[in-house]
């Protein structure tokens, strides 16, 4: 599939239970114009198909992956996957160059792997440290992940520091 992530993100999207317009729109946080035309080159491809089921206030229109748009999803994610696990093997190693290169290389990918959650977003922020970078040289803000799993500025704690009490 030679598509940009966006395209990687609207199938995955898909394949994982979303179907109506609206919500794919909403979770992907793509403009309608461009998803539309993302939709129609999809189809084109044979990826999804767009099916018009009758509802409570009259027709709507379901999309949904055909068996090649799933196995497709499957082999990308497997790539990104192991990207990933390339940048991490870096990290690990210590080589600031080398990971640099790997994240240049690899920059497109990124928005793709946060949304699938391929990325461990804690050794994610720790690589930019290391390199003495920030993060949003690589990824909008728009495309930062909203967690909401109840982290530490979720909780209010946004000084990531900790409170003990050593009772002296």
């Amino acid at each position: 599939m030679e598509t940009e992530p966006k395209d990687l993100i609207v199938l995955g999207a898909i394949k994982h239970g979303v179907k109506k317009f609206d919500k794919i729109q909403k979770m992907t946080q793509i403009e309608p114009e461009e998803l539309n035309s993302i939709l129609e080159e999809l189809e084109k491809r044979g990826f999804i198909q767009a099916k018009e089921k009758k509802g409570w206030f009259g027709m709507k229109v379901e999309i949904t992956p055909t068996e090649k748009g799933e196995r497709e999803v499957d082999e990308r994610v497997h790539e990104l996957q192991t990207k990933w696990e390339q940048m991490s093997v870096l990290y690990k190693s210590g080589d600031k160059e080398k990971l640099k290169q790997e994240m240049e290389n690899n920059k497109s990918f990124i928005p793709s792997m946060m949304f699938f959650g391929i990325m461990d977003m804690m050794m994610f922020s720790m690589m930019f440290s290391m390199m003495g970078m920030a993060m949003t040289d690589y990824v909008a803000p728009e495309n930062m992940p909203d967690t909401g799993d109840g982290g530490m500025d979720d909780a209010g704690m946004d000084d990531g520091g900790f409170d003990f009490d050593i009772g002296f």
